[in-house]
């Protein structure tokens, strides 16, 4: 059976908002005078709970609270939760970036994180320079670091800028290097958060692929955050979800990605506008989204192979420049099948104020085979997201004669597309 390589014990963080560092000397001297004395810590006991969706009324939050659970050598552990829900300062804490307020972390072995592009780099210094710089950092010797470096510099896709500064890089190409470092570096636990999503689809696949090698072939342990359901279950076996700070789900993945996407389905009931579940949304808000057919008739139904319009209204209070609409169609086990995003297939748009207005995404053969549909709404612009609704609605296709042959898509996988297969 395998040994629990690490463990976390009632481990908590609190922050004072809107200040930078805990406290003022006025706290500290009070947490001081309250420990000489064999007393607990005040500001304990004090607190909001981390939920963004309210308007702070307390001095502090509590960005983790009580969070327990061990993690076995080997194991493929996934972390997931919306924006805020506390996945990165966990890590954070896990990775030794910070200290928890409360609680106790126990670990065996080394521990190696990237948790956000360019962590460890500088950017004056070439990528083999911060090779060794990252390297060191991780606790490697200079040794360990050159009889890996041909590797490191093969697995990163990099080698002809390897000897360019790193302020040069994109953002894709510092996440590679920064991944083929922390992976080859032969960690006891390597911990990866969302930064992977830089990268390309094919070296997000290579990523998932050693990370899959550095479990089962090495035995090693990694600690995956992700908000690419598809990735989290084909990498881990088991997960955490968490929700406002604490940990609202832990068992199989299939059981914790199926309970995170059904969260977002509690405000469903309410309208676009006045849903909180939301990233953003004080400059620019959704307010609607409806399903028209070619009748257009508002739907819930629909038929595989015929067109279909997703009316989404929108309310902006200012205006607004190199506008990207995104409409993401995932199916229920958060696999994505349909794309629709502006920014690729037409103009960037511009939006005035105190307008209430209407885009049309118009898809004119719904691919999709049976079964049933999340969209999730994004508006940004190139630097920062305006508004993302992750469950803006839900859909059912219930049935179709998309190649029109008189028979029905049967599978679940994929999506249908016109096509012709000949024999030559």
């Amino acid at each position: 059976m395998s040994k629990v390589i690490l463990k976390a014990e009632n481990i908590s963080k609190q922050y004072r908002l809107g200040l930078v560092g805990l406290g003022t000397v006025r706290h500290d001297l009070n947490r001081f005078w309250h420990r000489i004395r064999g007393k607990e810590d005040p500001y304990l006991t004090i607190g909001a709970v981390n939920d963004r969706s309210e308007k702070a009324t307390q001095e502090y939050v509590w960005a983790l609270r009580d969070i327990n659970f061990e993690v076995k050598q080997g194991e493929i552990l996934g972390i997931i939760g919306k924006n805020g829900a506390g996945k990165s300062t966990l890590l954070k804490l896990l990775s030794q970036v910070t200290t928890p307020t409360t609680g106790v972390i126990k670990s065996r072995g080394r521990i190696a994180s990237l948790l956000e592009v360019g962590t460890g780099f500088h950017p004056e210094l070439t990528g083999r320079e911060n090779i060794y710089l990252n390297g060191a950092i991780l606790g490697m010797t200079r040794a360990e670091i050159n009889a890996k470096i041909d590797e490191i510099i093969d697995f990163s896709g990099c080698e002809m800028y390897i000897d360019t500064p790193t302020k040069r890089y994109s953002s894709g190409m510092t996440v590679r290097l920064g991944f083929a470092v922390a992976a080859h570096l032969e960690p006891d636990i390597l911990v990866v958060d969302e930064v992977l999503a830089v990268g390309d689809a094919e070296f997000q696949k290579k990523a998932i692929g050693k990370m899959q090698d550095i479990s089962k072939g090495e035995g090693r342990t990694v600690l995956f955050v992700s908000h690419n359901m598809g990735s989290v279950q084909s990498l881990c076996t088991r997960g955490l979800l968490l929700e406002n700070g604490s940990i609202a789900y832990e068992g199989k993945i299939e059981d914790v990605v199926s309970t995170y996407l059904s969260t977002g389905k509690k405000e469903v009931g309410l309208s676009i506008a006045e849903r909180t579940d939301r990233e953003g949304g004080e400059v620019f808000r959704f307010t609607d989204c409806n399903i028209l057919d070619e009748r257009e008739t508002q739907v819930l139904d629909l038929i595989s192979g015929n067109k279909y319009t997703f009316k989404i209204g929108f309310k902006s209070e200012e205006d607004l420049a190199g506008i990207r609409f995104r409409v993401r169609i995932y199916d229920e086990n958060g696999i994505t099948r349909i794309i629709c995003n502006n920014g690729f297939s037409s103009q960037l748009l511009n939006v005035k104020k105190d307008t209430d207005r209407f885009i049309h995404c118009t898809i004119p053969r719904l691919p999709l085979p049976n079964g049933r549909y999340n969209v999730r709404l994004t508006c940004a612009t190139l630097h920062k997201f305006l508004d993302d609704l992750e469950v803006a609605m839900e859909f059912d296709v219930v049935g179709g004669d998309f190649y029109g042959t008189g028979k029905q898509q049967v599978s679940s996988e994929g999506v249908m597309v016109d096509h012709s297969i000949t024999l030559h």
